[in-house]
């Protein structure tokens, strides 16, 4: 017994990785690129900093600025599953002063876009200004998506913003405050604080924060403007004219939401924030509004912002709610009434003061506006307030614990805003996933008029094409299922995958299909190059092109190729992901829907040809090469129901269905290859059709013969007696 457990331990000890030192990203991939390449004027790089892995670009003797790399700050990961590695440097005023993209994963970028697009799309945010980013929450500037790669662009720009920011913080660029761990704040809400009796006490204790501002107050903002096109379009009320008066209040304390907003609207609130969210309440009167409309064309209040130190929230519609009344005795009439809450992301401290800034804007030409600022500061009043107790020393890990979290935290509103821009395209998918689930449970009566149902297809099929292929680039791939497999070796994590919101909801549609219909739902009516394929052959049928079919033992040998070309692509991506994603040009989806057909030659040539082979031989890539659709076919048989309807006589003797299916998935026994099938109900069609199906033509003769018969007739004569019905 002890010799097999000694021989265990010296295998462990054997297993077991040696201790090693981290080594950051920017140690690995700085030798590899030349100063002058990265910094116009740089020459060397300086060594690394111990407390933070950064190194400065160096000009001779002067320091010009400071370079990282974006995966040692944050571990955002491509829809490949793995970080998109950059470097960046910044100068002494917190600007990007030189960007390059040094190693990344990304299929499409590897094999689909063009280098010189990402070179130029790492080119536009030098000169970014990271004061001014933190001061906007990250939304002071505009992200240039590139088409096809919508999902590594905004990892791309996630990643170099919020890591820009960390950087800038930690070396206090740009005057940005450094961030140091601390044990918490020293004060925290007091629950238990005394709700206040009125609106007048509230503005007299500093619950309630006032803006006043006249029309005489507004005017002379703009005329101190150096555009003097400002004070020429002044406003011709009357200087004491209420321009705007705007209160506000932290809310989200519940002695001040219940003074505020009554009981019964604060139970609202509180059921509306998530743990560690706060919401304030703004109301506001006068000529100008602080909601503007805005938030109706993009979902965003431009007209007002809150911010606190460097952080800063800008609130969009999902933020945001009505306020039907206010509760507080007193109060005034207000024309406008509303809530915001503040994420928990937002680093916000409601015991620390903040300000909401109002934004307003004056026209000076037919499309052009200057704008002006005003602040509204708020401090929590220290009756709310209570002191915090000295928290005992952190645990080790405690720090990396809470970096991991804030991290996570951060992913997580990436995808949620992608999501969140994505609401139309989401809608029109959903909407198609439910008529086609409706089509498939109530096929009988879908495909009852074989002429409204064909149109119906083709009216699918052009949906998915268009808009599913052309228009919103949800083209599954086996690329996905590859880079899945990886990212369940390496570490799962649902972020990479919910980066792209369409492909996600996808591949969850096609998991259930597999098990009540197989790999038909999603082949037959939702891929948008199998669509691309079916319309190109009918118009090549419209046209009389000749259509070949196979005979069927060479069509049977035909098949298991696209099992081959999936296993080895499998095979070789356990070696190598980056090899299979290139060898998986065996698909011509990128070139023919995400590119649309706008890339070198030999992809294009390749595209082209198959479906020129697709007007002759109908689905010919779906029923031969695609390793997608076999990677779908293996799981197949899993399913629970059989929805196709058959009768005794389908293939023996009828061979209708068979030599009508667009596919060939039916054995000329008459049974229906589920790994073959598309689910085009075409057979469906037939099935019911009383012109084509022997079965259904034999039954209506047989049915007429009846009711011509003389026993029909003589039901007529007054004497006769009834028919006899015999089972």
């Amino acid at each position: 017994m002890m010799p097999l457990r000694l021989l265990i331990s010296v295998l462990l000890l054997l297993l077991a990785p040696l201790p090693a030192t981290a080594e950051s990203v920017l140690s690995k991939y700085l030798p590899e690129m030349p100063a002058d390449q990265l910094v116009e004027g740089a020459d060397a790089y300086g060594p690394e900093r111990d407390d933070v892995p950064v190194a400065p670009v160096l000009k001779g003797a002067e320091t010009l600025g400071w370079v990282f790399a974006t995966s040692d700050f944050v571990g955002t990961t491509g829809y490949s599953g793995k970080p998109i590695h950059t470097l960046v440097a910044v100068d002494k005023n917190a600007r990007v002063i030189g960007v390059a993209l040094v190693k990344h994963a990304e299929p499409i970028v590897l094999i689909g876009i063009p280098e010189a697009k990402i070179k130029t799309l790492a080119a536009s945010y030098i000169g970014l200004d990271l004061v001014a980013e933190a001061q906007s929450g990250g939304t002071g500037h505009d992200v240039d998506i590139i088409s096809g790669a919508t999902v590594t662009v905004m990892v791309i720009d996630d990643s170099i913003v919020r890591s820009g920011l960390k950087v800038a913080r930690a070396l206090g660029l740009g005057g940005l405050t450094p961030v140091t761990p601390s044990s918490g704040p020293a004060f925290e809400i007091n629950p238990d604080a005394p709700v206040a009796v009125d609106w007048r006490a509230m503005e007299g204790d500093g619950t309630l924060r006032r803006l006043s501002l006249d029309v005489g107050q507004v005017n002379a903002a703009f005329a101190a403007m150096e555009d003097m096109r400002a004070a020429a379009r002044a406003l011709t009320e009357a200087p004491e004219t209420t321009f705007i008066e705007m209160q506000i209040a932290l809310v989200s304390v519940p002695a001040i939401g219940k003074a505020v907003l009554g009981e019964a609207e604060y139970a609202n609130l509180a059921g509306w924030l998530e743990p560690n969210e706060h919401a304030i309440v703004v109301v506001g009167r006068g000529l100008y509004s602080f909601k503007g409309s805005g938030y109706v064309r993009g979902g965003i209040f431009d007209r007002i912002v809150l911010i606190q130190d460097d952080v800063s929230v800008r609130f969009r519609d999902r933020m945001h709610r009505r306020l039907v009344s206010v509760a507080a005795p007193g109060h005034p009439e207000f024309t406008e009434a509303d809530l915001f809450k503040i994420p928990p992301d937002a680093g916000f401290d409601p015991t620390k003061p903040f300000r909401l800034q109002l934004l307003v804007h004056r026209e000076v030409g037919p499309i052009e506006k200057v704008f002006t600022t005003f602040d509204l500061t708020y401090q929590l009043p220290q009756a709310y307030l209570r002191p915090v107790a000295v928290a005992p020393a952190a645990e080790p890990g405690a720090a990396e614990a809470t970096a991991a979290q804030d991290e996570g935290a951060a992913q997580q509103a990436l995808w949620k805003k992608i999501w969140a821009g994505s609401r139309l395209e989401i809608a029109v998918l959903a909407a198609m996933l439910v008529v086609l689930t409706a089509v498939f449970f109530f096929q009988s009566l879908a495909t009852r008029n074989a002429r409204a149902f064909f149109w119906f297809r083709i009216g699918f099929l052009t949906v998915t094409l268009v808009f599913l292929g052309w228009y919103a680039n949800a083209q599954l791939s086996v690329v996905n299922l590859m880079a899945l497999f990886g990212a369940l070796m390496a570490g799962f994590s649902w972020q990479a995958f919910l980066l792209d919101p369409l492909t996600f909801i996808l591949w969850f549609s096609v998991a259930a299909a597999l098990l009540f219909w197989g790999r038909g739902a999603y082949c037959g009516w939702l891929c948008p190059f199998g669509a691309l394929q079916e319309l190109t052959n009918r118009i090549a049928k419209a046209m009389h092109i000749p259509q070949w079919t196979l005979p069927w033992g060479l069509h049977e040998r035909l098949w298991p190729l696209k099992y081959m070309l999936f296993l080895a692509l499998f095979g070789v991506s356990l070696t190598s992901i980056e090899q299979a994603e290139h060898l998986a040009e065996v698909e011509p989806f990128k070139t023919a829907i995400i590119l649309k057909f706008v890339r070198a030659w030999p992809f294009v040539a390749y595209a082209v040809a198959l479906l020129v082979a697709g007007l002759f031989v109908e689905r010919f890539y779906c029923r031969y090469l695609c390793p997608l659709g076999a990677a779908l076919a293996i799981p197949a048989r899993i399913r629970m129901f059989d929805w196709l309807k058959r009768y005794k006589d389908c293939g023996n003797p009828c061979q209708t269905c068979a030599k009508e299916c667009m596919v060939q998935a039916i054995h000329p026994t008459g049974e229906i290859n589920p790994n073959e099938c598309l689910n085009c109900l075409h057979c469906q069609v037939l099935y019911q059709s009383k012109s084509i199906c022997p079965v259904v033509i034999k039954r209506e003769k047989r049915r007429e013969s009846v009711s011509a018969s003389p026993a029909r007739d003589l039901g007529h004569h007054p004497n006769a007696s009834p028919p006899q019905i015999s089972n």
